[in-house]
């Protein structure tokens, strides 16, 4: 802060030296001025210059100071007293700017939270027809437009699905119910409602459920499985899918395991990133990249740690670590 407010006064420095430099020139020139009276002059315009310097800095520079520490939080209240006409024209600039960049938050806060809200309603609003669509492709008795309409039906469905915890996911926190859960029930539900969908592509699953239960919430968790079972039944084909569960150490383990087209070891990194798709499969153009992320980003909530296997060509494996009752009890402090 030194250096800035003497680069800050430069103009008044040099302005200084100048006149010492001119006022030394003239004794020189001028032989009836003694040349040890206006050094001495000089010296002592010197001392009390540099004093004035140092007082000026000590007034003028806790302002900028508080200025440099202030924590752009829009709490003007902080801000040290100005002491001169210049600061006070800074603080009031602040202080103006800071209150329209306050009511332009509050009003896009504000229209968020409405286009939020409508966008929710609407999900609700369709899922009725959508609901409705789903019997009656039910009571089509081995009609041959059934299975791609049940597949179009469930593609809707999820993502729809996804929409919607996609703008819940900022507020999880308040949506969360920890309990425990059973993995079974869980798993032939999300199971059933792709069961068309794995007929179609002939696809089965094995399960081996070792840990029948575990710590966290249902619906969240449901979701997460979600989309994890939706990618593996996406990418694979005419093999089975593995889905097993058991204890390790205190915490419970669910394992997802497929043998589709597997992840590429360069995206293996990438895959829960926003809108990451692939790098080898640039013409899919269903993907969305947001499964996987929005599933990270709940299970991080919920405490559940994501690994994921894969090996290009042979398939891939999610696992979900849960966490124990007294490590969760510890992480929320219940």
């Amino acid at each position: 802060m030194i250096f800035r407010y003497l680069v800050e006064r430069r103009s008044w420095i040099a302005l200084f030296l100048i006149q010492q430099l001119i006022l030394a020139l003239i004794a020189y020139l001028d032989p009836a001025i003694p040349l040890t009276s206006i050094g001495y002059i000089i010296f002592i315009s010197v001392i009390v210059f540099i004093v004035f310097l140092h007082f000026r800095y000590q007034k003028e520079s806790s302002f900028y100071n508080q200025l440099e520490e202030w924590e752009k939080d829009f709490d003007t209240s902080r801000l040290t007293i100005p002491s001169s006409p210049f600061e006070r024209i800074v603080e009031n600039s602040i202080i103006e700017q800071t209150e329209h960049l306050k009511r332009t938050s509050f009003h896009n806060r504000v229209e968020l939270e409405q286009e939020k809200d409508e966008l929710l309603a609407w999900i609700h609003e369709v899922k009725t027809p959508l609901t409705a669509m789903h019997l009656m492709i039910q009571r089509m008795d081995n009609h041959p437009l059934k299975p791609g309409l049940t597949y179009e039906w469930l593609r809707i469905h999820l993502l729809l699905d996804q929409q919607l915890h996609q703008k819940r996911i900022p507020s999880i926190e308040n949506d969360l119910f920890m309990e425990t859960t059973d993995l079974e029930t869980l798993l032939f539900s999300e199971l059933k409602t792709l069961q068309s969908w794995c007929i179609q592509k002939g696809i089965g699953f094995d399960l081996d459920l070792q840990a029948a239960q575990v710590l966290s919430d249902a619906k969240w968790l449901a979701f997460i499985i979600r989309q994890i079972l939706t990618n593996a039944v996406k990418y694979s084909k005419d093999t089975d899918i593995l889905i097993k569960s058991y204890q390790q150490d205190e915490s419970a383990v669910l394992e997802i395991e497929d043998y589709g087209r597997g992840i590429d070891s360069r995206d293996l990194t990438r895959i829960f990133d926003k809108g990451f798709t692939s790098t080898t499969e640039h013409h899919d153009q269903a993907s969305t990249g947001m499964g996987l992320y929005l599933a990270k980003k709940a299970s991080d909530s919920l405490h559940i740690r994501i690994n994921v296997k894969s090996t290009l060509g042979r398939g891939t494996a999610f696992t979900l670590v849960f966490p124990a009752k007294n490590e969760f009890d510890q992480i929320t402090g219940m």
